[in-house]
């Protein structure tokens, strides 16, 4: 199953994604992350000189969860690729900013480049109601 049913739909709005990818040991690496829902496909905005980011790049295979807020148990988790394209005018991160009451490019030092990180998943799953 590669679609996120109605049911769980809900939390492509939360607030929190936990980015789980592989390290360069081979070590899973997690890291909550913003994150937008843009049409149904969650889509991250990421500074390159960041970890997560080296390791996607070697290694786009990654695992998203998202959890209710109001209820732990229920959760989405989407296992896939990771689509990595650059965002250096900053519209993608400015539409994450605008979510989230923050401006990106106050977070990047000076040279720092940011890029959208579009997950493309391979198996849904879901638990809770």
């Amino acid at each position: 199953m590669t679609t996120i049913p109605d049911s769980h739909r809900d939390l492509l709005d939360g607030q929190v994604a936990v980015l789980g990818t592989i390290g360069a040991s081979g070590r899973p690496q997690l890291s909550g992350t913003w994150f937008l829902n843009d049409e149904g496909t969650v889509k991250l905005s990421l500074n390159t000189a960041r970890q997560k980011v080296k390791n996607l790049q070697a290694n786009p295979a990654c695992s998203v969860l998202i959890f209710d807020a109001n209820s732990p148990y229920k959760y989405v988790e989407l296992r896939g690729d990771a689509e990595i394209t650059p965002d250096d005018d900053y519209a993608f991160a400015d539409k994450v900013g605008a979510k989230y009451g923050a401006d990106l490019r106050n977070m990047d030092k000076p040279g720092e480049k940011r890029v959208v990180v579009a997950i493309h998943p391979k198996r849904v799953i879901t638990w809770g109601n």
